[in-house]
């Protein structure tokens, strides 16, 4: 249910705990059966992400830039964009059970893959005195942070502004939300940021109009804000 600002209600998932425990219950998983777990958004989002890296975005992407992952969850995103040659890659979660389960993953399969436990609307955070990056990655972040039982609008606000910080002068932020339309995204990221590029992700039609679950949005930062 939206809030009368067009913000979405709280839920569990917009907090630390609920993670937690999810991450604590996939570790658990992963050392017995080899579970990696949820991926989220399902493989198919993912596979169209990583094949708009691999096919290099015209230009606008190199497999040595340096790339981080913002609420990596299980790491299965960088894992697949390592096993496309990306060799400078990094995932950050506020999570330490999903800092925990992504490392032993990425052990299991042998790819070269640096994760953090980060906080990205913790302003102190040492993530911020690191050299900028030149790609940011989310695959649901987000939208998490918008379900958020305490000021979700405000922390959304702050996501926006710190995503701002940790990228280099024309970084890009390849960000994906279920929560969020297109024009929502847009809107939302005005400040600081322009929109170059969107992966498609199938579409549905209901009512006459046509729609889609999943909105991928590639945005550039401005050098000026």
């Amino acid at each position: 249910m939206m809030a009368d600002d067009g913000s979405f209600g709280p839920s569990e998932l917009g907090t630390k705990e609920y993670w937690d425990a999810v991450y604590e219950q996939e570790k658990i998983n992963f050392k017995d059966n080899g579970d990696v777990g949820e991926i989220w958004f399902g493989e198919d989002c993912m596979e169209r992400i990583v094949k708009w890296f691999r096919e290099g975005s015209h230009g606008q992407v190199q497999t040595d830039n340096r790339i981080l992952d913002i609420g990596c969850g299980n790491g299965a995103l960088l894992v697949e964009m390592a096993k496309e040659g990306f060799t400078s890659l990094t995932g950050m979660d506020y999570s330490q059970p999903s800092v925990d389960l992504a490392v032993s993953i990425a052990k299991t399969e042998n790819v070269n893959i640096t994760y953090q436990r980060a906080d990205i609307l913790d302003e102190e955070d040492p993530i911020f005195s690191v050299d900028r990056f030149d790609i940011c990655t989310d695959k649901g972040t987000y939208d998490a942070i918008g379900l958020s039982p305490e000021d979700a609008t405000q922390k959304r606000r702050t996501y926006v502004n710190h995503v701002h910080r940790l990228l280099k002068d024309s970084g890009l932020l390849v960000i994906t939300s279920c929560n969020w339309t297109k024009e929502e995204l847009l809107e939302h990221f005005s400040s600081g940021f322009e929109s170059v590029d969107e992966i498609r992700h199938p579409t549905f039609k209901f009512g006459g109009k046509t729609g889609t679950t999943t909105t991928s949005i590639v945005f550039k930062k401005k050098d000026s804000r």
